[in-house]
């Protein structure tokens, strides 16, 4: 077969691949949200696990010359073609980078000092949990050092509180202490799980062992450290310029385009240092989170986020070996029990000096405890630098699934009660704000004269940003200015600083007067019956014609 017709057939075959993982995610993905009430995410990683190489993905096709469809490469260190390994790579940069852009940092700095405590105690509990399992149970593992000891620690403190924050959302708990200090403790978990990652990640490749010498590690956490806070620090501050330079071109789906490059360059970078990749994309969507295009970059990444993470968590299905998995069942049992013990008893227990009541510790306890995308990008990572193999790759998958199924029971009845906080939760700058309120006749057209003023702020250059799903709440920015506007039944609020008090009472009384005259206009077509007769009229000409 000559270069070409190989090529044709490898590119063939890897569109049959993307095909097939495509139907299987959202299939299985949907399936499980909608009759188990669970994270998509499990439902898009079972479809790996039964189409991948192991399972049906094995089975010989005659179109293929009596290969399978996911052969598994000769010496390949995962069981994926490099071709599809390439679109689950570019699939985590974007993960990371949707995950670094929708870090609330107003939240993290308002409750950073308890969050910090949490988010720490969380991490050193977990991480040493996990490494101290693979000591005892990993054979030929005697040393904290090791690496597969670092990587089974660094996967024990990872935190995805998706499945939390859904909750909070719908308890109405996101404003509690313990809902913010969540929160604000997984973005710090993060931060720090991504930057021990990378400390792990150079230690891996500069083939060190059980007898590295501490100044190699104090080296490697100073590069990820200095890497990380230096790209962050600078980031933050080039943002808001970088944006509105890009905003000139009054085209945000082509910013949109060029963010998602920046974070792919800033990913290469990343790599380039030693470090990976997740990291620079994670970076440069915290350093845009601030701005005030963070949510419509988001929005308009929306569909190539829905198109490629579920071929990233179909992948790590698909890496799945069952064969290898039946023989570390009880250890996967063991090292997930090991992980709820770890946030419980970290997160939990230092949020006790941060002023929780054993209630308050409990609640934060259980929000930590959902593992999701990070937890398989970590796993990933090590299995691809051959320091796990599929076995322990297979342990991740286990702890995952279990914690993403006990946590939503679990952090549902710790909600039950009273407050778990002992002090009071602190205004912040909110209570500065002034509130200018009106009531509409009905909530229809309450709905309809928000959609209105939403609109009017956008051609003011405010940046609206939906803040709960479930209730119609916005947040407007403009640089560096953030008004909230919300709707309450037939009751429209809108809480804006001071200095833009006057702007935006203008701007209100501008567009009631405009629907004043919309709604005359809307009057005398009702007071009229000629527009009726019109369609009516022409109704019965074209039933005539038919007849």
């Amino acid at each position: 077969m000559e270069h070409g017709d190989s090529l044709i057939h490898l590119m063939t075959k890897l569109v049959f691949q993307l095909s097939i993982i495509i139907i299987a995610a959202k299939l299985f993905g949907f399936l499980v949200s909608r009759y188990l009430k669970q994270s998509s995410v499990l439902g898009e990683i079972v479809a790996g696990m039964i189409i991948g190489p192991f399972a049906l993905g094995s089975i010989p096709l005659a179109m293929f010359g009596g290969e399978s469809l996911f052969i598994i490469p000769h010496g390949a260190a995962i069981p994926i073609m490099p071709e599809l390994e390439g679109f689950a790579t570019v699939a985590s940069i974007v993960l990371l980078f949707l995950s670094g852009l929708e870090t609330d940092l107003k939240t993290f700095l308002r409750f950073a000092g308890v969050g910090a405590l949490v988010g720490l105690g969380g991490v050193i509990v977990s991480f040493f949990l996990g490494a101290g399992s693979a000591i005892l149970f990993i054979p030929g593992v005697s040393h904290w050092m090791e690496p597969k000891a670092l990587f089974m620690g660094i996967i024990a403190t990872a935190t995805s509180v998706g499945i939390t924050a859904r909750i909070l959302s719908e308890q109405r708990e996101l404003s509690s202490p313990e809902g913010v200090t969540i929160l604000s403790a997984a973005v710090l978990d993060d931060v720090i799980g991504i930057i021990l990652l990378a400390i792990v990640v150079g230690l891996t490749k500069t083939g060190s062992s059980g007898g590295v010498e501490w100044s190699l590690v104090g080296s490697i956490a100073l590069k990820a450290v200095g890497f990380w806070l230096g790209s962050t620090v600078i980031g933050i501050v080039l943002a808001p310029r970088l944006t509105k330079r890009l905003k000139r071109l009054k085209d945000l789906d082509a910013l949109a385009m060029i963010s998602l490059g920046l974070a792919l360059l800033l990913a290469g970078f990343s790599e380039k240092a030693g470090l990976a990749m997740i990291i620079g994309a994670y970076v440069m969507g915290l350093a845009l989170s601030s701005t005030d295009v963070a949510e419509d970059i988001r929005h308009r990444l929306e569909g190539l986020y829905n198109f490629i993470v579920p071929i990233f968590f179909c992948v790590m299905g698909m890496m799945v070996d069952f064969a290898v998995m039946r023989k570390v069942l009880g250890y996967g049992l063991l090292y997930a029990a090991l992980g709820v013990a770890g946030k419980l008893v970290g997160a939990g227990g230092f949020s006790l000096f941060g002023g929780f009541n054993l209630r308050g510790a409990y609640r934060i306890g259980a929000g930590m405890l959902p593992r999701g995308e990070v937890t398989l990008i970590m796993a990933s990572l090590g299995l691809s630098t051959g320091v796990l193999d599929s076995g322990l790759f297979g342990v991740a998958v286990i702890a995952m699934f279990i914690s993403s199924l006990v946590a939503p029971p679990v952090l549902l009845r710790a909600f039950k009660g009273g407050s778990g906080y002992k002090g009071e939760m602190a205004e912040g700058g909110d209570s500065e704000l002034k509130s200018i309120g009106f009531e509409m006749p009905s909530e229809a057209l309450a709905g309809f004269v928000l959609t209105r003023l939403l609109e009017a702020f956008r051609e003011a250059d405010f940046f609206p940003r939906r803040l709960d799903h479930q209730n119609p709440v916005y947040t407007l920015q403009k640089d560096a200015v953030h008004i909230t506007l919300y709707l309450d039944g037939a009751n429209i609020t809108c809480n804006v600083p001071p200095a833009q008090e006057s702007f935006v009472r203008l701007l209100l009384t501008e567009e009631i007067l405009s629907l004043k005259e919309l709604f005359r206009s809307v009057e005398k077509v009702a007071e009229s019956d000629s527009v009726e007769r019109n369609i009516i009229g022409n109704l019965f000409e074209s039933n005539e014609q038919n007849d």
